[in-house]
């Protein structure tokens, strides 16, 4: 098993779970076949800024993005952003692109678009390029204590 603080979190966590190391990719549709999975069973991390220093964690399928106004008004606020690469390395730990929830330098809150919480099979990165966590969906956003909310739309 590759050795990230994200794998090492979530061999500490009690889930059940596998660790796939599948290598370079370049995309998404890469990455989800050297996964053996379809793309919506991966799960992106990515880091929302709602305000200075305050930031969240929105678990998102491969095959959708954020609806911003929905996740907007979930949170009740009127503006969010995206940190710049630099910013989500420093808030999280990760590179862009291996961002988990899993062994995350900060503890953010996580939201869950409700299409994660059914997935019998979620591939969420593992800490590193070419690295994912496997496990269900369920088991993902109840570990967190995920807010389950339809924060998202079809890419």
């Amino acid at each position: 098993m590759p050795d990230t603080p994200a794998t090492r979190a979530a061999a500490g966590s009690g889930l059940v779970f596998t660790v796939v190391d599948y290598g370079p990719v370049r995309d998404i549709h890469e990455a989800a076949i050297a996964r053996d999975i379809d793309i919506a069973q991966i799960v992106k991390t990515l880091v929302v800024r709602r305000g200075d220093e305050d930031y969240v964690l929105v678990l998102v399928p491969g095959d959708r993005v954020i609806d911003w106004p929905a996740l907007r008004a979930h949170l009740g606020v009127s503006r969010l952003s995206m940190p710049d690469a630099a910013d989500a390395h420093r808030v999280t730990g990760y590179p862009r692109g291996a961002i988990t929830p899993f062994g995350c330098a900060r503890d953010l809150p996580v939201i869950a678009d409700t299409s994660v919480a059914v997935l019998s099979e979620a591939s969420i990165g593992g800490g590193a390029h070419g690295v994912a966590i496997h496990m269900g969906g369920a088991d993902l956003v109840a570990h967190f204590d995920a807010d389950v909310a339809a924060v998202t739309a079809p890419a």
